[in-house]
């Protein structure tokens, strides 16, 4: 039996608070990278399920370390002495019916092809090294798969929580990384990497912005062209700023690679070899980065669930993480009245992934809860009973994970 619930929030929208804390970890952060690698490998399992067998069989691909590597940087190029190492743990079915996966062939496959599409000067052959320690799934978790129902017990009790809408500071540190690291700003700047992190924090209505943007040594041939670059960089922030996001904020302060030193040559600039501190001075780990709607929230509550690489037709830990935020967002968009939508979705496991034990919704608004309860409830069963569609989508990739 699910419980449903409605209350209203005693706390004002997280815009309304007077502090605000937001980090964003662009798509060469070691830790992103570990996150943007393990779904693919999610999604490669999925496709070579279906091919074979028609269906998904258990895995989770949710346990990853990238190990950091050794570089050397130069002004004008420096080198790679060590590759990266990445370590592929947890679980996944390797046989069915005497007929064998090759699991080693299929995530390798993937880890290359998404470095290819993701890291400009990272070879995956030449910069990384593979290491797959990916076993055989326990009995009971694996035999949730042959039981013949159309939905899909949950492997775990598990709980997750989603909100809507994204606060002005979370829209302005998406919205920079992502500029960061499009592809016009890199046809401008080619010199900048993929290893990008954004930290907004908001005091009332003024903002500040710290950013970490690797610099790509072989385009970059002394300390002073360095500098000149990175102000160039800061000009063009602050121009995409003022010109996005002027009349939002009181004022607005950039700060971009606070560590650099003048006069220290490479040891006092942001200096990469490959665009990523994971080459050499970073690794990184599945669940360390962005949450599933791309920021870091400090002052929101937050599943620990990672969703990266987790199967999704029963693992809850994916399935609940993203769907509450979906859900959400149905409220917000359809209920006019309501300013902010906090869900909450509880497992337990071996239950129907669309029968869970708890579905709350807490929303700020100024009308009077009573006359929205029923329509916010309406919502929140009608979603649910819809979660075999949202399934859908997971398995085929079309809902961003990281």
């Amino acid at each position: 039996m699910t419980s449903l619930r409605v209350s209203l929030s005693r706390r004002p929208p997280v815009d309304e608070q007077p502090i605000e804390i937001v980090e964003r970890k662009g798509i060469g952060h070691p830790d992103t990278i570990a996150d943007g690698i393990m779904e693919r490998v999610s999604l490669e399992l999925n496709r070579e399920y279906l091919r074979r067998f028609g269906g998904l069989l258990h895995y989770n691909a949710d346990k990853s370390l990238l190990a950091a590597g050794v570089t050397e940087p130069a002004f004008g190029g420096g080198k790679v002495i060590e590759p990266m190492l990445i370590v592929f743990g947890d679980r996944a079915t390797t046989s069915l019916a005497g007929e064998v996966i090759d699991i080693d062939e299929v995530v390798r496959r993937a880890a290359k092809s998404w470095i290819r599409e993701n890291l400009r000067f990272v070879d995956p052959d030449l910069h990384v090294r593979y290491q797959v320690e990916m076993k055989q799934g326990s009995a009971e978790l694996t035999d949730i798969f042959r039981r013949g129902s159309k939905v899909m017990g949950a492997n775990d009790t598990s709980a997750a929580v989603g909100y809507a809408p994204l606060s002005r500071t979370e829209r302005v540190v998406l919205d920079v990384e992502r500029f960061l690291n499009s592809k016009d700003f890199k046809r401008s700047f080619e010199e900048t990497g993929e290893d990008v992190k954004v930290m907004g924090s908001r005091y009332n209505n003024k903002l500040d912005l710290t950013i970490a943007l690797a610099f790509v040594d072989r385009f970059i041939s002394s300390e002073s062209e360095y500098f000149r670059r990175k102000d160039e960089v800061m000009e063009r922030v602050n121009s995409f700023l003022k010109e996005n996001y002027g009349d939002q904020f009181e004022s607005m302060e950039v700060y971009l690679n606070t560590l650099d030193v003048r006069g220290r040559g490479v040891g006092g600039v942001y200096l990469t070899v490959l665009g990523t501190s994971a080459e050499g001075g970073d690794s990184g780990q599945v669940g360390r980065g962005n949450g599933v709607n791309g920021v870091i929230p400090l002052m929101r509550p937050r599943s620990s669930e990672a969703a990266a690489g987790k199967n999704p037709v029963s693992h809850v830990g994916k399935i609940y993480n993203l769907y509450a935020y979906e859900i959400a967002r149905k409220i917000f968009e359809e209920v006019p009245q309501v300013r902010e939508a906090y869900v909450w979705l509880l497992s337990r496991i071996g239950h129907p992934i669309n029968e869970p034990t708890l579905i709350a919704a807490e929303v700020s608004t100024e009308s009077s809860l009573e006359e929205l309860k029923n329509q916010i409830e309406e919502i929140l069963l009608r979603e649910i009973s819809r979660i075999d569609r949202f399934v859908e989508r997971l398995i085929d990739g079309e809902v961003p994970v990281y």
